[in-house]
């Protein structure tokens, strides 16, 4: 299985570069990254050997441009978003009849997992990859969530 950093990594470089499709192979895996234009996120396929073609997954509402950013609230001044580094389901706890991951006030640390996103039926732990303090849930659990799209909000310590 590739490596998620890895693969944050290829997708930060297609949409630096304005490609609209990545088709790495080997022997023994395929990885296809595809957008339809630079307003959607990119759709990741994996496969051992296979071409899979995803259907296009339902898109909420186009975010504001950043240009509206300043308009934010005082209150989220300072604080830094926990992004989904893909595309899939989030889900905040490891199973229904367990507790959450972690919850608004909680301290996270680096290696703190704050989540799971479940993509292609694989459930990947989602990190803090930072330490604070959990501020705001942006997302319910079950809903599905594009590639950079907040998911928790920390203050940062």
């Amino acid at each position: 299985m590739i490596d998620i950093r890895k693969l944050k990594e290829l997708v930060r470089l297609m949409t630096a570069s304005d490609l609209t499709e990545l088709d790495l192979r080997d022997k023994d895996e395929q990885v296809t990254i595809r957008r339809a234009s630079p307003q959607v996120a990119p759709q990741v396929i994996h496969a051992p050997a296979v071409v899979h073609h995803a259907a296009p997954a339902a898109t909420p509402a186009p975010a504001a441009p950043a240009a509206a950013a300043p308009a934010k609230p005082a209150a989220d001044e300072g604080l830094v978003a926990i992004e989904s580094p893909m595309v899939g389901t989030f889900y905040a706890s490891p199973s229904p009849d367990k507790p959450p991951f972690v919850a608004v006030g909680a301290q996270v640390g680096p290696n703190s997992v704050v989540c799971l996103v479940e993509a292609m039926k694989i459930f990947n732990e989602i990190k803090a990859e930072r330490s604070g303090t959990i501020v705001k849930m942006m997302v319910q659990s079950g809903q599905a969530v594009e590639f950079g799209q907040p998911l928790f909000m920390i203050k940062p310590s």
